[in-house]
């Protein structure tokens, strides 16, 4: 039995039927860049999201950029920000020319650690980044505290949390703002590449309306430094035919993620994902860890699930300290334990709301007769 890590035609073909009609319309409208079908996914992705002010962008890496950027970061600012992310968190630092600062993460959420980002602030320190990493919220309190205290921002990358809620509120408007990706593996994924910036607070939302676009409040009026971050007419069409399905599959997520925690509750030789009681989780991603033998059980296992026609991932392999871009940096193997454990123990098992219960019955069985030959 085929077992795709992530099948986006299943999810196609449930909704091509109002999808279609919408690309479309903005064919037929000829309205290509922005537009009435990015201005209406804003306003109900904002409404979704509980936040005053949505700006799409053209990718979840120039929302991060884009977010930094309006709040007046530059060269001589430090960010901090965990290892354990992808890289589009750091780029959000680089591209304005602050230094990123990687801090370890929690061993139970796979989240920035609040200690760790305590001990790490210095007089550059500009801003925090709480990434919502695989789908679960950070713990957004004790790092409001830390920034409250130091008089520096604390932001949220939600690429992979849309929906989230962390103590019942949702992810977005946790922080004075938030980058969110539409990449088309994501939980709400565009046809192609799509991001967004929220924020309630009217003087930043001002900035990142004109920056995304020239630093134009109006045409050929460039006020402030841009660029040009606008989100496509036929990616916010797609978007907003998804967002209204996107609690249907949010629930299918954590349906499958439950399924996973039933059948694989009794092998101890892997370590299965944590939701921690202040999450409601959207599981973007199921991430295992290998409890013993290392990077090399961890990729045998990989193995024996292609064998059976099971697709897995890795997120991530390499974290982002030990990345040969950032070397300059000085880090080394070491430094942020829980980190580097993710990376070598880590493994994603396939994750969408259309898996079936003989898919994941597959996937469980797969992963007890490597382990109970």
């Amino acid at each position: 039995m085929q077992v795709p890590f992530l099948d986006l035609k299943a999810q196609y073909k449930s909704i091509r039927d109002e999808v279609n009609p919408a690309i479309q319309e903005v064919l037929d409208n000829t309205a290509y860049v922005m537009g009435k079908s990015v201005f209406d996914f804003e306003k109900n992705f904002s409404k979704a999201h509980q936040v005053k002010h949505c700006f799409c962008t053209s990718s979840g890496t120039d929302a991060n950029h884009l977010v930094l950027w309006a709040l007046g970061l530059g060269p001589d600012d430090e960010v901090i920000m965990p290892a354990n992310t992808f890289i589009a968190t750091a780029w959000g630092a680089t591209l304005c020319g602050a230094k990123p600062v990687f801090v370890d993460v929690d061993k139970d959420s796979y989240n920035i650690d609040p200690v760790a980002v305590e001990k790490a602030i210095t007089k550059k320190t500009k801003a925090i980044v709480a990434v919502h990493l695989y789908g679960q919220p950070a713990d957004m309190d004790p790092l409001q505290a830390i920034a409250d205290k130091h008089g520096i921002f604390l932001v949220e990358d939600a690429a992979q949390a849309h929906i989230a809620q962390y103590k019942g509120k949702p992810v977005g408007g946790l922080s004075i703002a938030t980058s969110f990706s539409f990449y088309p593996g994501k939980n709400l994924g565009a046809y192609g590449e799509g991001g967004a910036v929220l924020t309630n607070d009217d003087e930043l939302a001002a900035k990142v309306k004109y920056m995304r676009d020239h630093g134009m409040p109006e045409k050929y009026h460039h006020e402030m430094y841009g660029h040009n971050y606008r989100m496509e007419g036929i990616q916010g069409a797609v978007l907003g035919v998804k967002l209204k399905h996107l609690e249907k599959w949010t629930e299918g997520r954590r349906r499958v993620a439950g399924k996973y925690r039933e059948l694989l509750k009794d092998v101890p030789q892997i370590r299965l994902p944590k939701e921690v009681d202040y999450a409601r989780h959207v599981y973007h991603l199921f991430v295992i860890q290998v409890e013993q033998g290392g990077s090399a059980k961890r990729d045998q296992l990989a193995d024996h699930l292609k064998n059976n026609e099971i697709s897995t991932g890795m997120h991530y392999p390499i974290p982002l300290h030990l990345q040969k871009c950032f070397a300059q940096l000085g880090y080394k193997k070491g430094d942020f334990p829980v980190t580097e454990k993710l990376a070598e123990t880590g493994l994603s098992l396939p994750m969408f709301a259309e898996l079936s219960d003989d898919q994941i019955a597959h996937v469980a069985g797969s992963i007890k007769s490597f382990f109970y030959k």
